[in-house]
């Protein structure tokens, strides 16, 4: 099954036709700018822009910085707050004509990396935390998805935690690879302390840096670059929508 993924985040919409069979893109990834203020008409906007970059008619699926239930957004993390509410799956559709599933964008990237990637085959509990412009976060248990877990937005040493540890944090601050690395430290070690996974996957652009950093961390389980590095959303949003297909 061919889909379209499509994963939205702060910074960049990102997105490619994906074989659903196989968890590979059939064609170069296409990334546009998020729209600044990125409200529901302006980043519909530019997805309608990206499907008609791939002359796209069949299925979407669609991954979303926010809790997303039956396809409506209850929060709005690194997008503007009127998303709030809104119905992204209906927002979409109307505007590209197109079947979308909407999900939230860490699962997305874990779905892709516990059917073909990292997380193959891994039993017990497995958390993917995604670093980027914010901290997104998947948890698995043998494989079956806990939805919206955000765990980015917990407190961490009395803020948010992705104002602490995630790239764009690295970024702001101009810290080191290995001052940064201590923070991002700290956030896992405190989410091992609660949930106790057997695997941890490192996914989000900074994920194809796991060299510069992975040395400095010390958390008690194993640790791992995502496989898809930064395609896991398009790929698991892909997933996603296929998943709605066959029931």
């Amino acid at each position: 099954m061919h889909i379209l993924g499509i994963d939205i985040g702060g910074t960049g919409i990102k997105g490619a036709p994906v074989d659903t069979n196989k968890g590979e893109l059939l064609a170069e990834r296409l990334r546009l700018l998020t729209p600044q203020p990125a409200t529901p008409d302006s980043v519909a906007t530019t997805v309608a822009e990206l499907v008609q970059r791939f002359e796209w008619t069949g299925d979407i699926g669609c991954g979303f910085p926010a809790v997303i239930k039956d396809g409506v957004a209850y929060t709005a993390a690194n997008v503007d707050h009127s998303w709030i509410g809104t119905d992204a799956r209906e927002l979409l559709e109307s505007r590209t004509g197109c079947d979308v599933t909407v999900l939230n964008d860490a699962d997305a990237a874990g779905l892709a990396e516990v059917r073909f990637g990292a997380g193959r085959d891994v039993q017990g509990v497995v958390l993917l935390v995604t670093l980027g412009t914010g901290i997104g976060s998947a948890l698995f248990i043998d494989g079956q998805l806990i939805p919206n877990t955000e765990l980015g937005h917990i407190e961490f040493r009395g803020r948010d935690a992705e104002l602490r540890a995630s790239d764009r944090a690295r970024l702001e601050h101009d810290w080191s690879w290995k001052s940064w690395a201590k923070r991002v430290d700290m956030y896992l070690t405190s989410l091992h302390n609660v949930l106790w996974p057997d695997l941890i996957i490192i996914g989000g652009g900074v994920s194809k840096n796991s060299a510069r950093f992975f040395p400095y961390l010390t958390v008690k389980t194993k640790v791992v670059p995502a496989q898809f590095l930064n395609d896991a959303g398009i790929v698991g949003a892909a997933l996603a929508a296929a998943m709605v297909s066959d029931t």
